[in-house]
């Protein structure tokens, strides 16, 4: 199993943000020193209060921390955005990563950021697939002339191509039925968001697997899946350490209109909702819900977020250490 870490990037308001990027890059470091082999960052535009930086430059950042080692995006918002924006920021990073680029791309889902963007969000699948045609033809073809119902180029050819022949890497995320769906369909890796459940990603892995094989897509290269992992000496001082900025991230999504957050007593329910779908525990504990997840639904690769809003730096790097063992226990 091959274990990464997804970065936390929001930040609350009056935060040092020159601080929290050396942060990140001392996390980077610390990850590569203890077996970490991917380093993923998130994407969402307009989260005030939350301070955030914007992925790309970021990864371009911490590129210079982390050499051999895979950087990514989960997800760029593919609809909301210019695919040939998309295709010539996925290309530099493809250089500046040494070839290692993980292009993550979802749909969106808040309405804020599609107004904000300019993007209409009712046909928001339609420019996804759209968007990706035109992508894969810049990253291929010396001259492209694409005149669609949503994006138009006019006959002309990207000003830099990837690393690598076909692209970067290609991950789809999504929870809903559709989405799932449609990484299936198109024959990518579908990345599991950290809000769904254990019993959801085995449902889901069923449609993502039927649609796979009914386009006759191989198996995937990878199954991921981005998990909070709470993890400390005991399960109490991990939770007693991390549970009031996980609870503010989350309450935050809830603010968001993100489904399963998204109740008027959300802190009440917060313990049910953990453990559902957090690693919360010692190392041994951890490490055995890793397992499950690879025994039972056949994920390979498990991206853990190890920081929230709050959370100190020391805090953060202990995790680091204790996940480096827990890897040495599955392997």
């Amino acid at each position: 199993m091959k274990l990464g870490l997804y970065m936390a990037t929001q930040w609350p308001k009056g935060a040092d943000i020159g601080q929290e990027i050396a942060n990140l890059c001392e996390q980077t470091r610390a990850a590569k020193n203890n077996g970490f082999e991917t380093i993923m960052v998130g994407q969402h535009f307009l989260t005030e209060p939350l301070q955030m930086v914007q992925a790309e430059p970021l990864i371009a950042r911490l590129a210079g921390e982390a050499t051999g080692l895979e950087l990514g995006i989960a997800v760029v918002l593919l609809p909301m955005m210019s695919p040939v924006m998309v295709a010539e920021y996925a290309a530099s990073l493809d250089w500046l990563t040494g070839g290692n680029y993980i292009l993550g791309l979802g749909v969106g889902y808040r309405p804020e950021e599609f107004q904000g963007l300019g993007a209409p969000m009712a046909d928001r699948g339609e420019r996804f697939e759209e968007a990706l045609h035109v992508m894969k033809r810049l990253w291929t073809e010396d001259i492209v002339e694409h005149h669609g119902k949503h994006f138009t180029v006019p006959g002309v050819g990207a000003s830099i191509r990837p690393v690598r022949p076909d692209g970067p890497s290609i991950w789809i995320g999504g929870e809903a039925n559709v989405a799932v769906r449609r990484a299936g369909r198109l024959g990518y890796p579908w990345v599991i968001a950290p809000s769904a459940t254990f019993d959801g990603i085995r449902e889901r892995n069923a449609i993502y697997d039927s649609a796979r094989v009914e386009a006759g897509h191989p198996q995937p290269p990878r199954r991921p899946v981005i998990r909070e992992c709470v993890i400390g000496a005991t399960r109490e001082q991990a939770l007693e350490t991390a549970l009031p900025s996980l609870l503010g991230k989350y309450e935050s999504y809830a603010s968001w209109g993100q489904k399963d957050a998204n109740s008027s007593s959300f802190r009440d329910q917060f313990d049910g909702f953990m453990a559902e779908r957090f690693l919360i525990g010692d190392e041994a504990e951890v490490a055995d819900q890793m397992a499950r997840y690879r025994d039972e639904l056949g994920v390979d690769q498990i991206l853990v977020r190890l920081q929230w809003p709050g959370l100190e730096q020391r805090h953060v790097l202990a995790a680091l250490e204790r996940m480096g063992r827990v890897m040495a226990r599955l392997n």
